[in-house]
């Protein structure tokens, strides 16, 4: 280029890169569409709990995870990003709603101290339905993330929607999530959705920690033997094809069911996802 063409180009430069196609030295890189959280908050690790599809038990992963992080001596969150269908306040109990000030909003608290906030806890009536479309949605989600007073938090989980669509993608792009669980259940069909899940994380360049498979199998309460209720599992072929950690492959369990049912589920023990949080904080 000329010195008279690159003296043109820059009298013609309105200044906006945006909607510039030159590339010239003053070019501004991308910027970053991360959302700063509240000034108050202190936020370690942010894990996203993932599903392509409904009905896993991803919330049920989520609130365990917090929990055997709790009891390891960290101090754990929940942000509860299904906001059309929260569940994380009835697993624990909790029916006080968020309380607020000029500074931010302030997430209730489990019974273990485990800092929660979801739409639940803002709504009149937690039956209410939450009739939004996806933008405003999004919103709140990232909302939760900036306005929300976080205090001294080592081990975030955000239990996400299932799917990849707008609320996925606004986690993905305004928190700095560090890692993602993938929440599945041993049928085939949903083996294809797990793919999905981790090609979407490997393009927004998301690690993904590992795979907790649900509903793996129902112990007979008379001879201990394992019974395959969805047939044989091919979960940990996918894992292996795609070199993610299998970290734990969890039963049906009624006596959990029952403790999310009455608000409890901070009573309940698990050996199989302890051993997946102690992977995941390197314990």
């Amino acid at each position: 280029m000329s010195e008279q063409e690159k003296q043109t180009q820059e009298n013609a430069c309105t200044h906006d890169c945006s909607t510039c196609g030159s590339a010239c030295g003053e070019r501004t890189a991308p910027q970053s569409l991360l959302a700063q959280p509240n000034q108050l908050s202190k936020i370690g690790k942010v894990i996203a709990v993932v599903s392509g599809k409904g009905g896993v038990g991803k919330s049920l992963v989520s609130s365990m995870l917090a929990v055997g992080v709790q009891r390891a001596g960290k101090h754990a969150a929940i942000l509860d990003a299904d906001i059309t269908g929260p569940s994380i306040p009835k697993a624990f109990g909790i029916k006080e709603k968020v309380l607020g000030n000029e500074l931010g909003m302030l997430p209730a608290r489990s019974k273990m101290g485990i800092d929660i906030m979801s739409v639940n806890l803002m709504l009149e009536h937690d039956t209410d339905p939450v009739i939004w479309r996806g933008p405003v949605i999004a919103g709140v989600v990232k909302q939760f993330w900036t306005d929300v007073i976080w205090d001294s938090v080592d081990y975030m989980f955000v239990d996400m929607p299932p799917g990849t669509g707008d609320v996925p993608l606004t986690v993905f792009q305004s928190i700095p999530v560090d890692g993602i669980v993938i929440v599945t259940s041993p049928q085939d069909l949903v083996s294809m959705i797990v793919q999905k899940a981790v090609k979407m994380a490997n393009m927004m360049q998301i690690p993904v920690l590992g795979i907790i498979e649900n509903m793996s199998y129902a112990v007979c309460p008379d001879c201990g033997k394992k019974i395959m209720i969805y047939g044989e599992s091919h979960t940990a072929d996918i894992a292996k094809a795609y070199n993610i950690p299998l970290l734990a492959q969890l039963p049906f369990d009624s006596a959990l069911a029952k403790c999310c049912d009455l608000g409890v589920i901070e009573l309940h023990e698990s050996t199989e996802l302890d051993c997946a949080v102690a992977k995941i904080i390197g314990e």
